[in-house]
């Protein structure tokens, strides 16, 4: 079909060109709109500054074409052949791209906004400062394409074959990249704020001074990657392996830590502060220093020795437990999750629930916290709905002014006065733990009242693995002695309460010790403190 024959049929109104052998025509600037060249021949013809909009092209060959400046908008490519095609500049706004094959297209520019590229090849293609804005290119083969400068603001990458892609300053905000292939991607300073990287594969990418505050890159693999001066403030890299990565001076405040894998890799000079370092692996690990300080200017560096670099990188997680000697029936149950629910509307700190384990004679409620300091709050809350609260709570309060005395006298200066300033700072949390209304539980009967009136036993363990009996109520597992409903009834035994019996000064003091760590610059009691600033 020659070009005037085809022009001449599209001016009468037929839009039919279907199987249409084209090979080298020249239809530059030509309006083709809606026209149908599904599985036409098209390869080396010139369609630059064409109008194509709404236009059905699928499964057409364009291999070689030339369609700089083209208008596309809307139109149909699905499974079309575009290798080593010069889409400079076209407009692809929402075009149909489905498994098109664009091997080493040149796309320079290009706009496809909310375009669908679903399994599309794009491996080698120049797509350097296209636009891909919410574009689908989930499933789709950009190995070794040069997107430099490319925006992808909330595209969807999932899946999709990234490795070897040139990447650099492109724009990745919001985007989808979950159980996507970043093997050697070149990210540098590319922004990947809130971007979904769960479970993506960036081996040995290159994430220099990327921006990726509040992503999601957890069960992503980072072995090896280069994030020197990366920002991830905020970013949750639970359970990430990030084995040999260099995370030199990049910014870590606030990041989801726990169960990562950090063998190998190197952390000096990162910032550090608000992070819980829990269920860490850290064997071969260098660190020769960190910012701690709350806004990441260095006025709060920790350097360590290889014993205090060890000490600091290998915390559990603080916990309350509360080991109450009956075993835990249906009716207790529904009335333990009733009552910590009201709670937490006033305590919004125990809004997680705690992870309840049940034996034929004892139940144990654990309560995980992010830091030391809201262990003795937690405890102070958790143990509103026994009858032991009140005995808890004032051992809780007692043990802490115990602390604060004896502190002053066996600690050296600095130990006392750190002892002393973060006591003070819990019990401040806990004064706002008392104003909380309790709930009664009076009214239980039968295997609810057994279960709330039953002995308890009160356990902390902080983040350095020492644990202290903060309460043990006497009648705790003997149950020879008379029943605790007997005892409990007894308004003679309400007259004279269980007398409050303090754990070893020595055990005391070395549990709250474990609060703060290594050296001034180090120190948890002014992270105590910007704790409370923010309640």
């Amino acid at each position: 079909m020659s070009i005037q024959e085809l022009l001449g049929k599209y001016a009468a109104g037929e839009r039919d060109f279907s199987g249409a052998n084209l090979t080298e025509a020249n239809l530059s600037r030509v309006h083709l709109c809606r026209a149908n060249f599904s599985r036409a021949v098209l390869s080396i013809a010139n369609l630059s500054g064409s109008n194509l909009n709404g236009a059905n092209l699928s499964y057409a060959k364009l291999n070689v074409a030339r369609l700089s400046g083209a208008s596309l908008i809307g139109a149909n490519l699905n499974g079309a052949l575009l290798n080593v095609a010069n889409l400079i500049r076209a407009n692809l706004t929402e075009a149909e791209l489905v498994q098109a094959a664009l091997i080493r297209a040149e796309m320079i520019r290009a706009n496809l906004t909310r375009a669908n590229l679903s399994e599309a090849n794009l491996n080698g293609a120049d797509l350097r400062e296209s636009k891909f804005d919410r574009a689908n290119l989930s499933g789709a083969n950009l190995s070794e394409a040069d997107v430099r400068g490319a925006s992808l603001i909330e595209a969807n990458l999932s899946e999709a074959n990234l490795n070897g892609t040139d990447l650099s300053k492109a724009d990745l905000g919001g985007v989808e990249l979950r159980d996507a292939e970043l093997r050697h991607a070149n990210l540098h300073r590319a922004n990947l704020q809130g971007a979904n990287l769960q479970g993506a594969n960036l081996r040995w990418a290159d994430l220099s001074g990327a921006d990726l505050r509040w992503a999601d890159l957890s069960d992503a693999k980072l072995s090896g990657a280069n994030l020197i001066g990366a920002n991830l403030s905020h970013a949750n890299l639970l359970n990430t392996s990030l084995v040999h990565a260099d995370l030199t001076q990049a910014n870590l405040m606030w990041v989801h830590l726990e169960g990562a894998d950090l063998s190998g890799a190197i952390l000096t000079g990162a910032k550090l502060h608000g992070v819980s370092r829990f269920n860490l692996r850290t064997e071969g690990m260098s660190c020769d220093w960190l910012d701690l300080s709350p806004h990441g200017d260095y006025s709060r560096v920790c350097r360590f020795t290889p014993d205090e670099f060890q000490k600091f990188f290998n915390q559990i997680h603080p916990m309350v437990q509360i080991v109450i000697d009956r075993p835990l029936s249906q009716a207790a149950n529904f009335a333990l999750a009733e009552t910590y629910y009201h709670i937490a509307k006033q305590y919004p700190e125990l809004s997680l629930l705690p992870s309840i384990d049940v034996g034929h004679r004892r139940t144990t409620l654990s309560f995980k916290v992010d830091v030391d300091e809201l262990l003795f709050p937690t405890a102070y809350v958790a143990i509103f709905p026994f009858a032991d609260a009140e005995a808890t709570q004032k051992s809780a309060i007692a043990l802490l002014k115990f602390m604060q005395v004896k502190g002053s006298e066996v600690l050296d200066v600095q130990d006392a006065n750190r002892v002393a300033k973060l006591s003070v700072s819990i019990l401040k949390k806990m004064r706002r733990a008392s104003a909380i209304d309790r709930p009664s539980v009076s009214s239980q009967t039968g295997a609810e009242s057994e279960f709330f009136n039953a002995p308890t036993h009160v356990i902390l363990t902080n983040s350095s693995a020492h644990s202290l009996s903060l309460y043990h109520n006497p009648l705790f597992g003997k149950r020879y002695l008379p029943s605790v409903e007997t005892i409990a009834s007894n308004p003679a035994n309400e007259a004279t309460p269980n007398p409050i019996v303090l754990p070893p000064q020595g055990l005391a003091l070395e549990f709250i010790q474990g609060f703060y760590s290594l050296d001034e610059g180090l120190s948890t009691v002014n992270l105590g403190q910007q704790v409370g600033d923010q309640e």
